[in-house]
């Protein structure tokens, strides 16, 4: 069995006290021995970062604490070179262990930030990728994660309240297609609609539904999966999807 979780953000004036507010969730989730946590896309004041280890200090040290793999969201990232956004992975020793870069820029981030190319694997309590916001839209970006080997996946994002109903379609039918939990975490204020998604599957006589679990307000919730339950129907999944043109 693996915890896992996530936290519903706010708006807070800037980011030392937007990091100070999560801070108390992280512990909270960290007492409650929460294995890995999952932060929504630009929950800060200032969402571009220019020194990670130093923005996420605190994060780093209650995640060597609880023994707790932490991705703290996704921000943009400015160098000479390019603009990213990149969603970091703080690992259960403290360290930054990889990063995901966003595979599909949306919108007007098309006219700056630099599409990721590939989909990575992470392996700390359990193997997991990281879809970042408009990646989801994309069935193959799911499908490329899961066919690497991971066992769930979580999707740092940002969605305005008129977008929630097509984005909580897009969880759940990623989840469906490919036998897979996935985490999905929302900023909730007077623009963005909240809502964050914890989606588990169950099966009942060959018939695969969604079980849902929606975050409402500032909070940090977390759920208990046994992730190799998926795997013989995710096999099966797969085994039945043909070749065709």
């Amino acid at each position: 069995m693996v915890k896992l979780g996530l936290i519903q953000t706010t708006s807070y004036s800037n980011n030392q006290k937007g990091i100070s507010q999560v801070s108390k969730i992280l512990k909270k989730l960290g007492r409650e021995n929460t294995d890995i946590v999952c932060l929504p896309e630009q929950w800060l004041k200032n969402n571009e970062i220019k020194d990670w280890d130093l923005e996420f200090l605190d994060f780093k040290k209650i995640a060597k604490e609880f023994a707790m793999t932490i991705i703290p969201g996704a921000f943009y990232e400015i160098t000479k070179q390019k603009t990213s956004i990149i969603s970091p992975i703080i690992g259960p020793k403290g360290e930054f262990v990889g990063r995901q870069e966003k595979i599909h820029p949306y919108d007007y981030e098309k006219d700056n930030v630099k599409p990721g190319k590939e989909a990575k694997i992470f392996n700390t309590s359990c193997k997991f990728g990281v879809m970042i916001c408009y990646d989801i839209v994309f069935p193959k970006v799911a499908n490329t994660f899961v066919n690497k080997g991971a066992q769930v996946l979580f999707s740092p994002c940002k969605i305005v309240r008129r977008g929630m109903e097509s984005w909580q379609m897009y969880v759940k039918v990623r989840a469906l297609e490919n036998r897979i939990p996935i985490l999905a975490a929302n900023v909730e204020n007077y623009r963005f609609g909240g809502n964050s998604l914890i989606i588990d599957l169950t099966e009942n006589n060959k018939v695969v539904t969604t079980k849902v679990m929606k975050l409402n307000g500032e909070c940090g919730k977390s759920k208990e999966f046994d992730l190799h339950k998926y795997e013989k129907s995710r096999k099966v999944r797969f085994l039945d999807s043909n070749k065709f043109q």
